[in-house]
């Protein structure tokens, strides 16, 4: 059955007239090219871009009559109106990519000439370029690859006589074309002067979701369900930490207004603030780091790291709780190298008044909890507890009360009362890592303990196809760090009591897979890991080869060509140089095609000038028969041997459709050919002598 219907569709295909056949061939291509797009469209672009492929789809087929004007007027003034209803404004990078695809769609109702046909063209180019403002992604590359290469066989097809050449030897010519062009493009693209991002728009940044400056409890659950890629490790030198070290550090959170914790300005001067102070313990691990767009002008980094390098013209700060800080956020993928201590401390040894900013809390707010603190600090063994013993206590609490770990703990805080943490902490007690964070710090700031809030991420996943630690949205984390006396900031984590299979073998929560990934599971469980194993390192490779190849790698490319102190200049001179390379190389080329005959015409040739030589009319007009009828009206012996071998000549030039340069002839075929008409020549020339 199936054969047949492919049978029946490939019938039908070829029933179809060549205008039908090249015209489907590009709606194809243009629904192909568009395609990527459609999640980030809005609905009425998709519908009506899809409507009018389909439309022009169906006129092609059945031979219809193309919409007057006054429709297509009608259509581009509601689809002006719907994209300032969607996007209030027409100008701008999302607006200009929606009319962009319906003026592409709306095109191809006028293919009625040639010159309609190129703007669709040049337009469809002009498409293929805005997905690059959206992704730069190994996928999207691939996809628009597809495009081009349907984009020029179109471009072919329109600039042939109908019905010559082939779709297949369209393809074909299009695909040299692309391949003698590659060169060329990979010498710019290594040369061409790097003066900011190439498909950077000002003000845009990439990051769609990750790590905020506030937090409220749920907020993390919602991570939990986000895999992209938040960063990816290579360790330069020194052992690779161990799962329950791989802590980023992230936005530190001190301020809490009952409901949502936030970072708050010191209320003290910096003299009298808990500053830093760290102190490294054990030995570094150098690492290099690819961090993906961040919405947060923040940069989290292995705790802990005390130096970073300018990125990409941003020099990162340290505030005093060990946060690295950024002028404005990542809107592109950076890669640094820095040397971080998984063993550390950190913080004041000795009381500062600023530390009064990590013991302040609501007031009227989650008094049950204050009072259990209270409870806890009149018990004999931790009424003179250091806070060291005090966290042992909380956090013996969580693993023995029946504490629950889970992405799903429902919304607290419903009531007009906003008791969150007295709702988890003794009543409910379910949660995520950030019920679990925040509830501790409330504790140890009723028992009279400086504590904290730091977000970041925990864990990471070893790639075993490059060997990359992986880490993911979903490791986004939320822990908590209370103040020693002659210590510092310790780092407690309370789901390491709830939850330690979390923190020592990096196993953050998962959504449920659904009913068809519960299925593919079932058959093959490694499947699916190990081919996002494979796509996300080839992927990596790509971003650093490609999107990552800027400035500097310019400049250590002309280094290895032997230049001291490359600049702007000799990037000029080497790109020149290719440039005039390459501009005799076509040059030269062009010079042999012009020159180059078809062997058969060589053959005449010869055969036209020994003619012209005995008299005759012999011009590059001239075809071998009306030649040998001269030959035939002049007669003679010799004028026989002549005109038969004319005759043969001519015979294999027109008896078989294929020319001698048909590429799709056999080499063996094709030079057979030309020593036939080598010899027929010879032959015919001898006898033009001889005559």
């Amino acid at each position: 059955m199936r054969v047949e219907g492919r049978t029946r569709w490939a019938a039908a295909w070829l029933r179809w007239p060549r205008e039908t056949r090249d015209t489907l061939f590009l709606l194809a291509v243009i629904a192909w090219t568009v395609l990527p797009h459609l999640p980030r469209l809005p609905a009425w672009c998709s519908l009506m871009t899809a409507g009018v492929l389909a439309w022009r789809a169906r006129l092609a087929v059945k031979g219809g009559a193309l919409p007057n004007r006054w429709w297509l007027a009608l259509m581009l003034v509601t689809a002006l109106a719907l994209t300032l209803f969607s996007h209030r404004t027409v100008l701008g990078k999302e607006a200009g990519v929606t009319l962009l695809v319906v003026l592409v769609a709306l095109k191809t109702l006028e293919l009625r000439a040639r010159r309609d046909a190129l703007a669709v063209f040049f337009l469809g180019f002009f498409l293929v370029l805005t997905h690059f403002l959206q992704s730069q992604s190994l996928a999207i590359a691939a996809a628009m690859l597809v495009s081009v290469w349907g984009l020029l066989t179109a471009l072919v097809l329109a600039h042939m006589p109908v019905g010559q050449p082939s779709l297949g030897r369209a393809a074909a010519l299009a695909a040299r074309f692309a391949v003698f062009g590659a060169p060329v493009m990979v010498a710019l693209f290594m040369l061409f002067p790097r003066f900011g991002p190439l498909w950077g728009v000002p003000g845009d940044s990439g990051a769609k979701t990750g790590l905020s400056g506030t937090m409220e409890l749920g907020q993390f659950g919602l991570l939990a369900n986000d895999d992209t890629i938040a960063m990816r490790l290579r360790i330069v030198a020194g052992a690779i930490p161990r799962p329950e070290q791989l802590y980023f550090r992230g936005p530190v959170l001190d301020h809490f207004d009952g409901r949502s914790w936030t970072m708050q300005p010191s209320s003290f001067p910096r003299a009298l603030r808990a500053r830093a102070e760290l102190r490294m313990l054990g030995a570094p691990v150098e690492l290099e780091v690819t961090v993906e767009p961040l919405k947060l002008a923040t940069l989290p980094t292995l705790e802990a790291t005390p130096e970073l390098p300018a990125i990409e013209g941003q020099t990162p700060s340290l505030r005093d709780d060990l946060h690295w800080t950024l002028p404005r956020p990542l809107s592109e993928r950076v890669v640094y190298t820095a040397r971080a201590w998984p063993a550390f401390r950190h913080g004041p040894g000795t009381p500062v008044v600023g530390l009064q900013d990590f013991l302040q809390l609501p007031a009227n707010r989650n008094p049950r909890t204050l009072q259990w603190a209270a409870d806890l600090r009149r018990e004999p063994r931790y009424a003179e507890a250091d806070a060291t013993t005090l966290a042992a206590a909380v956090m013996r609490h969580i693993g023995s009360a029946g504490f629950g770990y889970t992405l799903t703990p429902g919304v607290y805080g419903e009531d007009e009362r906003g008791h969150l943490i007295d709702e988890f902490w003794l009543d409910r007690k379910l949660g995520y890592c950030e019920h679990f964070a925040a509830a501790f710090v409330v504790v140890m700031r009723a028992l009279d303990v400086p504590a904290r809030i730091v977000t970041g991420y925990q864990g990471a996943e070893r790639n075993p196809i490059d060997g990359a630690l992986v880490v993911r949205q979903s490791h986004a984390h939320a822990w908590a760090e209370y103040w020693q006396p002659g210590e510092g900031w310790l780092r407690a984590d309370p789901t390491a009591a709830v939850a330690p299979d979390r923190i020592n073998l990096s196993r953050p929560l998962r959504p449920s897979p659904g009913f068809i990934g519960a299925a593919f599971e079932g058959v093959a469980p490694d499947a699916l890991v190990r081919l996002r194993d494979l796509w996300e390192a080839t992927n990596h490779r790509w971003n650093q080869w490609v999107l990552n190849y800027g400035r500097a790698s310019q400049v250590e490319l002309l280094k290895r060509l032997g230049f001291e102190a490359p600049g702007i200049g000799e990037l000029g001179v080497v790109l020149g140089m290719l440039v005039a390379a390459a501009s005799l190389v076509g040059a030269a080329w062009a010079w042999r095609e012009q020159h180059r005959l078809d062997p058969w015409l060589r053959a005449y040739a010869r055969v036209r000038r020994a003619a012209a030589r005995r008299g005759f009319e012999a011009d590059a007009t001239v075809p071998p028969r009306r030649l040998a009828n001269q030959l035939a009206a002049h007669g003679g012996e010799h004028a026989r041997a002549a005109i038969e071998a004319l005759h043969a000549l001519e015979a294999l030039r027109y008896a078989n459709a294929a020319p001698l340069d048909e590429p799709g002839s056999s080499l063996r075929a094709r030079w057979a050919r030309r020593s036939a008409a080598r010899a027929l020549a010879s032959r015919a020339v001898a006898a033009l002598k001889l005559g």
